[in-house]
């Protein structure tokens, strides 16, 4: 379902829509390139997405 809403961070279209979490200190809706960025700088190390519906 493709969202209406613009990335905080970049002003992009956001595809998905991902809540930032609240030690981020951001107020508005993210991209998933943004959030995965926020992620990796905020807990440094591997992430991967997995599918938990298979």
């Amino acid at each position: 379902m493709k969202s209406n809403e613009k990335c905080t961070l970049c002003g992009g279209s956001i595809e998905q829509v991902f809540f930032p979490m609240k030690e981020w200190g951001i107020d508005g809706p993210l991209c998933g390139k943004c959030y995965s960025k926020k992620l990796a700088e905020f807990y440094p190390g591997k992430h991967e997405r997995v599918n938990l519906s298979e």
